[in-house]
């Protein structure tokens, strides 16, 4: 695929007042990736707003193809940050799939994903679902809904396929999460067995995000979870129907990161903390004044060197709303958070979910402590990177002392049961309780041998 690449922006922003503390920076010139998602919307407002050029910092950013090759774009030097699942720099740095020290100074957003069901799955479920006080379908939908349907395409010999973008991605363990919460076994991976669908009642696999809804029209895929604008697509294309978000599996949920290499972090310290910088102000834009840009943001991520989908489309999660069947649209004020609710800090908590999830179906084999768990976190997650940029920030005049959490630990409050789809609560601090506390899934000295649970 040839990349989009895009030229320097206009030199009126060098007139900004942040110049005056610029950092001496290591390297000027630096190249970063991303997919066409909405939530790289940091990475295209630092550049459109001039943040990256206040830093002293020239920023090409390129379209990639998919996730392995803008991570592997990272590993080799092509690009010098990205974009990136949440999942990646962890699955790289423990060792699963390609191997390399991948760090992340700077969380991009909260929430943002969905999952979408074709419109003959949506005629299936729909019995099985209460009405609200409207005579509209009673959300937070839960996959009980689907079991029934999955069990009548697999009675039939259908296997029941569902897409997702990336094996270590949140979409991935999300999609998992909500299908595990409604009864439904989405599968184990084990050695030798990298698809994921060992024991799987619902089958997963991999599809690019701009290809979800023609892969769904096609009948290759019956569903998928992916971010915005791929749900809101499907809708307004009339090929599928969006049945839940993120927010309503699991409230408030981390999800992309800006990753960079551990030497990169170490060899350009003053650029890793202008780049961090520049990423901090352009979240601050995207959420200010109740959300007041969202309208600049969305024009900005519907041309093609960007996300390059329709302004409509982009638009319908990006400013408020989601909609759900055709014409059922609600108010989703949170559905993109960018950053309040401290979205842009690395919690360790974050960091821990996803190495659970990693456990929990096998990608991590074999069982380990919860100090592992930390111990990887913070050899991943680097708030001491993102604080320091945000004291620069203060000292400049340019952000809020009370907007960031400077005597966290790492460690968020546990997440409470009202806000998880399966009312089980999450605390990053003892990740085995957590596992232990989850129906389906690998626990304790569990393992995956020759196709079945031991331990």
């Amino acid at each position: 695929m040839k990349h989009l690449i895009i030229g320097l922006a206009a030199s009126t922003a060098l007139t900004s007042p942040a110049l005056a503390q610029m950092l001496d920076l290591e390297k000027d010139e630096l190249t970063f990736g991303f997919i066409k998602l909405t939530d790289m919307a940091p990475l295209a407002v630092a550049y459109e707003q001039g943040y990256f050029l206040d830093e002293g910092l020239f920023v090409t950013l390129e379209a990639q193809a998919n996730w392995k090759v803008l991570l592997d774009g990272v590993i080799d030097g092509q690009l010098d940050g990205a974009h990136m699942l949440a999942g990646q720099p962890l699955a790289a740095t423990i060792g699963y799939g390609t191997e390399a020290h991948i760090v992340t100074p700077f969380s991009m957003d909260l929430n943002g994903n969905g999952i979408t069901v074709s419109n003959e799955v949506w005629a299936e479920m729909k019995p099985n679902i209460p009405e609200n006080e409207d005579g509209l379908p009673q959300h937070p939908i839960s996959a009980e809904a689907l079991a029934p349907v999955v069990e009548d395409y697999n009675s039939s010999g259908r296997p029941f396929n569902m897409g997702m973008v990336f094996p270590v991605s949140t979409h991935n363990y999300e999609l998992r999460y909500w299908l595990a919460a409604g009864g439904l076994h989405p599968g184990f991976y084990a050695d030798g067995d990298a698809t994921g669908q060992v024991q799987a009642d619902v089958f997963l696999s991999v599809t690019p995000p701009p290809q979800m809804p023609a892969t769904l029209e096609a009948g290759t895929i019956y569903g998928y979870c992916v971010g915005e604008p791929w749900n809101q697509q499907a809708v307004f294309k009339g090929v599928g129907v969006p049945v839940i978000t993120d927010y309503e599996i699991w409230k408030n949920n981390p999800e992309k990161v800006f990753g960079i290499t551990a030497g990169f972090a170490e060899e350009n310290p003053n650029t890793t903390l202008a780049v961090t910088k520049a990423l901090i102000r352009a979240a601050m834009w995207l959420d200010e004044n109740e959300n007041a840009n969202r309208e600049e943001a969305v024009e900005i991520l519907s041309r093609p060197e960007y996300v390059g989908a329709d302004e409509e489309v982009i638009a319908n999660s990006m400013t408020g709303t989601f909609e759900y069947e055709k014409g059922d649209v609600r108010e989703v004020p949170d559905f993109n958070v960018f950053f309040r609710y401290n979205a842009t800090y690395p919690f360790y908590s974050d960091a821990v979910w996803y190495l659970t999830q990693m456990r929990r179906w096998g990608q991590i084999a074999e069982p380990q402590p919860d100090s592992w768990y930390d111990e990887v976190a913070k050899s991943v997650y680097k708030p001491e990177i993102y604080l320091e940029a945000a004291r620069a920030l203060v000292d400049d005049g340019l952000a809020d002392e009370a907007d960031f959490p400077w005597d966290s630990d790492g460690y968020k409050a546990p997440t409470p049961p009202e806000d998880i789809i399966d009312g089980i609560p999450y605390d990053g601090r003892t990740p085995n309780a957590y596992l232990d506390s989850l129906d389906i899934g690998l626990k304790g000295e569990q393992r995956i041998v020759g196709g079945e649970v031991q331990g």
